[in-house]
């Protein structure tokens, strides 16, 4: 006889879904977890940096009416924006534990550590459970270099009292780019020190550069090919070197350059279950070698996009396997992806890399839509959107620059998931003058008609 039916380790998205999923099913269910409650996109991951983000998009807004109707924009007090997150988001960690308790569950601040495939160390406790699921995440990664004590990972940028007046970055993907860009509308200095010849490599290349344009006309500065060897603590502030030889001064040094499963005293390797800083190994019903333990989220060694909207869904995935309202393999729909800057990059589905490459499966239109639309999306005269339209005329693949990409990006992900036509469309009646309104014109004549 066992504890719990359940029990997991971690309590953030990737848990926490399911859970509710499992108790509300009359399973026996326990959490545990030694960090805050909630786990890293609630406490200081996605909702910090979006609860940020919120004023600087007014901004940008504002700044493109200056030469038609705005005299002044206004500046935004980052400490008083700071004491306004915290006064929102610190209550969660709090919130999550009393919302387990409320729904039947069982939760312990605690790491647990796997002893056999059925018991868990948990502090002075061992915890026994007929299913276990792994949902630890990621940490960020560290540059083993000299001066490493000086780095600051993302959590604790997003915590910071006051702005730094030059930020450095190592790396130049998503974290650090979305941080650079409130820096730069706030007028900082931003140096970037990146290994690859580009940034955001997993993103189109033409809007990436139209952001790196745009963020170097806003003062930062990018270099790229560059292998961060040192920091050094000056008398101002901190000078990082490269092994070219180049050397930038700063006050603030934000190490971005990845993140790494939190694998290691779990007792994985005891069970003779594979993991590295990539992940955690699973089979195609995310169950590790061990049958009874699965893993969920961004701790699994895997290629779909570790996001939290990924997390929940192979969370609520892990859920059905163990009551047994399937015995499916995962399968992912269409993921959509963003890039949090000022503004946004999105893309889903079909790259336009791999598009590129099967030129006789798919056909990619590019679409000037700021320029066409200047009148219903607020001035944002250089918002480009790309279709990435399959044989059969369907929509396959989209990747969008604008700061409504986040919305729309969601909007294409339906239409591919559903598969729906053109002739689908036009038979749907959306709110009018509206930028979604505008979208669905743009896309219909580029869609399959009716047969």
């Amino acid at each position: 006889m066992f504890d719990y039916d359940v029990a997991y380790l971690g309590s953030g998205h990737s848990c926490w879904h399911g859970a509710l999923t499992l108790a509300a099913a009359g399973k026996k269910v326990i959490l545990m977890d030694h960090d805050l409650p909630g786990g890293t996109c609630t406490n200081y991951g996605c909702d910090a940096k979006i609860l940020l983000d919120g004023p600087f998009e007014f901004v940008e807004g504002l700044q493109r009416y200056q030469d038609v109707c705005v005299d002044e924009v206004g500046t935004i007090d980052w400490k008083k924006l700071m004491a306004y997150k915290k006064q929102h988001l610190t209550p969660f960690a709090g919130f999550i534990p009393g919302m387990l308790k409320q729904n039947g569950m069982d939760f312990l601040r605690e790491r647990g550590k796997l002893l056999d495939a059925h018991t868990i160390q948990a502090g002075d406790r061992k915890i026994t459970a007929e299913t276990i699921v792994l949902g630890v995440g990621q940490r960020n990664a560290r540059l083993n270099i000299p001066g490493q004590e000086y780095l600051h990972g993302s959590r604790e940028f997003l915590d910071i009292e006051e702005m730094p007046e030059h930020l450095i970055c190592i790396g130049a993907g998503i974290i650090s780019m979305e941080f650079a860009s409130m820096a730069l509308t706030l007028g900082k200095k931003v140096t970037f020190f990146e290994f690859m010849p580009r940034a955001l490599a997993a993103y189109p290349e033409k809007y990436v550069c139209k952001l790196v344009e745009k963020m170097t006309a806003q003062g930062a500065d990018f270099h790229f090919g560059e292998a961060v060897c040192g920091v050094e603590k000056t008398e101002n502030g901190y000078k990082v070197m490269a092994k070219s030889g180049l050397c930038v001064e700063g006050d603030y040094v934000l190490d971005a350059t990845g993140r790494v499963a939190n694998f290691e005293d779990l007792g994985l390797e005891e069970l003779g279950i594979p993991a590295s800083r990539r992940g955690i190994q699973v089979d195609d019903h995310l169950r590790t070698c061990v049958p009874n333990i699965y893993v969920s989220g961004d701790a699994i060694d895997k290629k779909i996009p570790r996001l939290t909207p990924t997390a929940e869904f192979e969370s609520n995935y892990i859920a059905s396997q163990i009551l047994g309202l399937s015995d499916a393999p995962i399968c992912y729909p269409a993921v959509p992806n963003l890039v949090f800057t000022l503004p946004r990059i999105a893309q889903v589905g079909v790259t336009v890399d791999e598009a590129e490459k099967c030129p006789d499966m798919y056909r990619i239109v590019s679409v000037p839509y700021g320029a066409q639309n200047e009148w219903v999306d607020n001035r944002e005269l250089d918002i480009d959107m790309t279709f990435i339209i399959d044989k059969d005329g369907l929509l396959a693949g989209a990747a969008i620059y604008g700061s409504e990409a986040g919305t729309w990006i969601d909007f294409l992900t339906l239409i591919i998931n559903k598969k729906i036509s053109g002739e689908e469309l036009r038979n749907m009646i959306f709110a009018f003058p509206t930028q979604t309104y505008m979208l669905v014109s743009t896309l219909i004549p580029l869609l399959k008609k009716a047969d």
